[in-house]
């Protein structure tokens, strides 16, 4: 049996094309089913329904074969013990730094000021301040990080941005873009080397599904 890890959304919808285009079709809707194992047309691949953030988790420990998780997700999570053979290029968007539209985000860096930024990824957000020499208190949010800099909580955050509209609803502006997003193939190392002839043939038909995108 091969295990696929994908979350529900954004992740899971963009990557059922590249499952068709290996022959596997999931055969309940996530969204009306109650289930968190999803059968699929092949007899050997059913598909496990997590949070965004458990998937490597899931794959590293075995609990998946394989995966489909954000760039972001994976940085946060360390990649360990995890084969990262593809970049899908779905999911799309930007990690960037964002502020009220009235802070002059600018000088603060310019004069050496600390900042509090409030984010969920500490890890990238710790290593891009760091790798621009700005000292940084950070402040783990889950939720919302649009309200931190409104209520005073925070200066800046640090979050994903897709097309931006909802920064501007909350009256801030982007400042800097970090990292472009995307998201990616994660396999088990243990299980690449136990079932090497089914879980290639998924790899193979994906990369060549992304190639012709």
């Amino acid at each position: 049996m091969i295990t696929l890890a994908l979350s529900k959304g954004r992740i899971f919808d963009e990557t059922l094309p590249l499952l068709q285009a290996a022959g596997i079709e999931v055969l309940e809707d996530p969204e009306k089913s109650r289930k968190l194992i999803l059968p699929t047309n092949q007899p050997n691949v059913r598909v496990v329904l997590v949070r965004a953030t458990d998937v490597p988790t899931y794959v590293e420990y075995g609990g998946a074969d394989l995966g489909v998780t954000g760039l972001d997700t994976l940085i946060e999570h360390g990649g360990q013990g995890l084969y990262q053979p593809l970049d899908l290029r779905i999911a799309k968007c930007r990690m960037s730094v964002a502020v009220r539209a009235d802070y002059d985000y600018a000088a603060q860096v310019r004069t050496g000021s600390r900042l509090r930024v409030a984010t969920k990824y500490t890890t990238i957000a710790r290593d891009f301040f760091a790798t621009k020499g700005v000292h940084v208190d950070l402040i783990k949010l889950y939720g919302s990080m649009e309200l931190a800099p409104l209520t005073g909580l925070a200066d800046a955050i640090v979050d994903l941005v897709s097309t931006g509209s909802t920064l501007k609803a909350n009256h801030l502006v982007e400042v800097e873009r970090i990292m472009d997003i995307s998201s990616r193939l994660v396999v088990n190392q243990a299980a690449l080397k136990l079932k090497q002839a089914p879980i290639r043939a998924i790899i193979d038909a994906f990369a060549g599904a992304v190639k012709k995108d």
